[in-house]
């Protein structure tokens, strides 16, 4: 498996079609940075669409070229893994407004060859998935197989189903909900500010200058790290531990394993990622509401997803997207008579029990996927 990962090359294409925006914008073209592992058949109905969370990227089965990690599931994706690339044709694309290769802030701006920092337009979830649909049609695709999501990937899935139904036979949507709560605003509200109370922002414009915001994203990235995980994780993983030390250093260093932890995290995070990235996906995911064009009604997003067959799964420690949150998906595709089948599963992860070693959630992505077959 390692040597087939090394072989990968880095995947793009730019795309001249005009992608309209929720925002009432336009872009005049769109690049596109994804990755792509098995091989399409001659039917071209094996494809299955991968979508990642908000600081993933494309690399989901390739080793990530900045900080050389493995990707970011491949444990689920890979020769005789769940997603088996032995008999799928996985595609993960880079979302749009990311900073991996995605038209997004740091991207160029035609008239000045200068990055467009704040001056590229705010997008939303269904853009998104706008932007994966040409990617799609650029690659002959016109239907399929599945689409895939946990947490922000799972928003994008439901997306999918709300927006080109026909387009695909099932969606696995994992760990994920159908509209942002008010305490996931709060959270992402607090991130951004963070960002944008670092002088080295500069209102976004700092790409050709000596520092970046990487303080501010570091705390962002700290305090979204604390609602991935769940009280008892951190307990069993750190409790009241000190770090590297015996006793209380009566200062503000990092003085228990759990700021330690959290301040490398944070610190890692700003090789990786792009502060004006942070606070244009952050912004998509708080607008996100599939009920909202509805007149508030969930089922209404799923009305021509009839013959689309879901699987949800949520896990028993996430509170950050509640077990409480895909019941009410399943029970808006129930009223419409859509297939579903949800489970929630016992993981002590949290949130970011999707991204980890959690064998019943691999094995029912598998079955998910197979019963298509």
């Amino acid at each position: 498996m390692a040597s087939l990962l090394h072989e990968i090359q880095h995947q793009s294409v730019t795309i001249g079609a005009p992608l309209p925006l929720d925002s009432g914008q336009t872009l005049p073209s769109v690049t596109i940075a994804y990755q792509s592992y098995g091989t399409l058949d001659a039917a071209r109905s094996n494809a299955v669409l991968v979508c990642h969370a908000l600081t993933g990227d494309q690399y989901v089965a390739s080793e990530h070229p900045a900080t050389g990690k493995p990707g970011w599931w491949a444990r689920m994706v890979g020769p005789g893994k769940p997603v088996d690339t032995d008999r799928y044709f996985v595609i993960c694309a880079n979302v749009l407004g990311s900073c991996m290769g995605t038209s997004g802030p740091a991207t160029p701006d035609p008239a000045t060859g200068t990055p467009l920092g704040m001056k590229f337009p705010v997008i939303t979830i269904a853009d998104m998935v706008r932007a994966q649909a040409m990617l799609l049609d650029h690659l002959g695709i016109d239907r399929l197989h599945a689409v895939i999501g946990g947490s922000m990937g799972g928003m994008q899935a439901l997306a999918w189903t709300a927006a080109c139904p026909e387009r695909l036979a099932s969606a696995i949507v994992i760990a994920s909900a159908a509209r942002h709560s008010a305490q996931n605003i709060a959270f992402h509200e607090v991130g951004r500010q963070a960002i944008m109370a670092d002088p080295d922002w500069q209102d976004g414009d700092y790409y050709d200058k000596f520092c970046a915001p990487a303080k501010g994203l570091a705390v962002a990235r700290m305090a979204a790290h604390i609602t991935y995980l769940s009280e008892a994780g951190l307990t069993e993983k750190f409790g009241r531990r000190l770090q590297a030390r015996d006793i209380k250093s009566f200062g503000f260093d990092a003085d228990f394993q759990v700021e330690s932890y959290l301040r490398h995290q944070g610190l890692a995070f700003t090789d990786r990622f792009d502060a004006n990235a942070y606070l244009y996906i952050t912004r998509a995911m708080d607008y996100f509401d599939l009920a909202e064009p509805h007149d508030g009604q969930l089922a209404g997003a799923f009305a021509r997803a009839k013959d689309v067959r879901f699987t949800l799964v949520s896990f028993d420690t996430d509170w950050l997207y509640p077990t409480s949150e895909s019941r009410r998906i399943v029970q808006a595709l129930q009223s419409v008579g859509a297939a579903a089948s949800f489970v929630e599963l016992s993981a002590p992860f949290g949130h970011d029990s999707f991204l980890l070693d959690v064998p019943a959630l691999d094995r029912l992505v598998a079955g998910a996927l197979k019963a298509e077959d």
